[in-house]
């Protein structure tokens, strides 16, 4: 299959040229049918053409049944242009430089060797049309200024002016073919362009979705794996406190749930306005009270003038803050988080710290693990940084700071 793909597309394209090459293209038959329609068409004009300058023939040998081969032969060729433009290149050229040579009046031949370069020249294969029309180019001037005096019609050398004009009309073939084959190319890098697009679009929405569901069901399933833990530990000795832990399980699920089917939601409707905003750093005390039913008391300042964030920003920020919390509560030993964000010019700073030591998830919390490379593509989308890693005195902290400027451009560019 790559054998039949233009070499052009390979060499100067790579990709770009694979994808052109792969796709239904204007000129080739996509079914496979031969071109029958503009095929007969040409063969009417060079036919007729050619009888009507036979009637005038200023001196050339008359069409006869040899001539009439020449002009049929050439003119079917065009059949098989698009399927093999290099034998049909040379087959024409062939059929073109037997005609001059034999003398037969000028005519519309030359549309079957124009025709089968252009073909040649839009497939890639530019050397063989170049070769066709430079040598029946070559074989008209061998035979007007040498071979005239074995060939017919013997009436001598013909004028030079004759000679620029056939090199001016072999060059502007070539040139159009040229040019043809140069927009050819260029619509098929734009093709390629825009479905490559397509393609980052399509993987930036799928990895947008996967950490908004890993950020929505890690944190709810840990909520719900630490209190189902603590309702079956208590179940017997305090079914009061075992009453409360399923409560928080039941509420927990029940927001998991919701976050998941607005996500799907998004899936099944693209293009549509969510049902229900995003959340934001507003739902950070819901988020702390979460944590709290968990097992883990959050202390929660703020500093600077609190401002109003894009949502993407928002978002962004409230995600940071649960990731790093459902860490704690699934790698640390420590009972207690400290959630600092600070509104500094031009960006928002978010600091979350526990006091250790890791249980587990050593390679979590090291920066291997999915939830923190989720806080890092958050950030970077929004021209942003997240650090995180073991602290000095023990413990673990993460920080994140974004851009508000940057975020903004994002979200503009994001709606236009």
């Amino acid at each position: 299959m790559d054998n039949a793909r233009p070499p052009w597309a390979r060499r100067c394209l790579g990709a770009a040229g694979e994808l052109w090459a792969a796709a239904p293209q204007p000129g080739r038959r996509a079914d496979g049918r031969l071109p029958w329609r503009s095929t007969l068409a040409v063969t009417l004009l060079v036919t007729l053409g050619s009888n009507a300058a036979a009637r005038n023939p200023h001196g050339r040998v008359p069409l006869d049944s040899f001539g009439h081969a020449l002009l049929l032969a050439g003119a079917l060729l065009l059949l098989f242009r698009h399927r093999c433009p290099r034998a049909t290149a040379l087959g024409t050229a062939a059929c073109c430089a037997a005609y001059f040579a034999a003398g037969y009046p000028y005519g519309p031949v030359f549309v079957t060797l124009a025709l089968g370069a252009y073909a040649a020249i839009v497939a890639g294969y530019r050397a063989v049309a170049w070769c066709a029309v430079g040598g029946v180019w070559l074989v008209h001037l061998l035979v007007a200024h040498w071979l005239y005096r074995w060939l017919p019609p013997y009436l001598g050398p013909a004028p030079w002016a004759q000679e620029l004009l056939v090199t001016a009309w072999v060059a502007a073939v070539l040139a159009a073919s040229e040019l043809a084959r140069v927009r050819r190319e260029q619509l098929a890098r734009m093709r390629a362009e825009r479905a490559a697009a397509e393609r980052r679009r399509a993987d930036e929405e799928r990895l947008r979705i996967a950490r908004e569901l890993h950020d929505v069901l890690a944190h709810s399933i840990s909520v719900i794996n630490v209190q189902a833990g603590v309702g079956l530990a208590l179940l017997d000795s305090d079914p009061e406190q075992a009453r409360t832990a399923l409560s928080t399980i039941k509420a927990a699920s029940k927001e998991a749930l919701g976050e998941v089917r607005q996500v799907l939601d998004t899936l099944r409707t693209p293009g549509d306005a969510p049902r229900a905003p995003a959340p934001g750093l507003d739902r950070l005390p819901e988020l702390t009270e979460q944590a709290r039913g968990a097992g883990l008391a959050v202390d929660v300042t703020t500093e600077g003038t609190p401002a109003a964030l894009p949502p993407g920003t928002d978002l962004a920020a409230f995600r940071i803050v649960q990731e790093a919390l459902t860490n704690i509560v699934r790698h640390s030993g420590s009972r207690t988080a400290r959630v600092r964000l600070r509104y500094a010019p031009g960006a928002l700073e978010i600091r979350v710290d526990d006091d250790g030591p890791a249980t587990a998830g050593t390679k979590e919390l090291t920066g291997g693990g999915n939830g923190l490379a989720g806080m890092r593509e958050r950030a970077a989308a929004l021209g942003g940084t997240v650090e995180a890693g073991p602290r000095p005195d023990g413990g673990f902290r993460v920080r994140a700071r974004i851009p508000l400027a940057a975020a903004a451009r994002t979200v503009i560019e994001e709606e236009s």
